[in-house]
């Protein structure tokens, strides 16, 4: 996919970012879905995430989550139901089957996930292992001497 612009620019103040292009060609393909089911993305503070899912219909036992590397999986698969007795007037509310995919950013785990009210919330935080936090470099030598007066 060429998107007409070029990148090289950003790699020039940046060390490890060989898969960023890759990333960003297919963040503008992606979530080309049909939107179902609806969902918000809420950062509730700094490093503390939650994505809520409108699940009207939906048991618990119709829910899958997973979390793969740097993947959360949601899917629903509705129970058959027996509508042969039922004659409907209007089905406005949808009841099929789902796959929805986040990619979550590095250090970013699933808390929980609680199906309350017809929504699914699913808690994300931002663990950085302490290896991975800032830290201070010494500069190592002989200190320069001053000149006084």
């Amino acid at each position: 996919m060429n998107t007409g612009f070029s990148l090289a620019p950003l790699f020039r103040h940046s060390v490890g970012f060989d898969r960023f292009d890759e990333l960003l060609d297919a963040a503008l393909r992606a979530d080309q879905s049909n939107g179902y089911p609806p969902y918000d993305i809420i950062r509730e503070s700094d490093g503390r995430y939650r994505i809520v899912m409108a699940m009207a219909g939906f048991a618990r036992s119709d829910l899958d989550i997973t979390v793969q590397e740097n993947e959360l999986r949601i899917r629903g698969n509705l129970k058959a139901e027996g509508d042969n007795e039922r004659t409907w007037l209007h089905r406005g509310i949808a009841r099929r089957a789902f796959e929805r995919t986040f990619k979550l950013a590095d250090h970013v785990e699933v808390e929980s996930a609680g199906l309350e009210d017809g929504l699914l919330t699913v808690t994300l935080s931002r663990v950085v292992p302490e290896e991975k936090k800032p830290r201070v470099i010494p500069v190592d030598g002989a200190p320069t001497p001053t000149k006084s007066n």
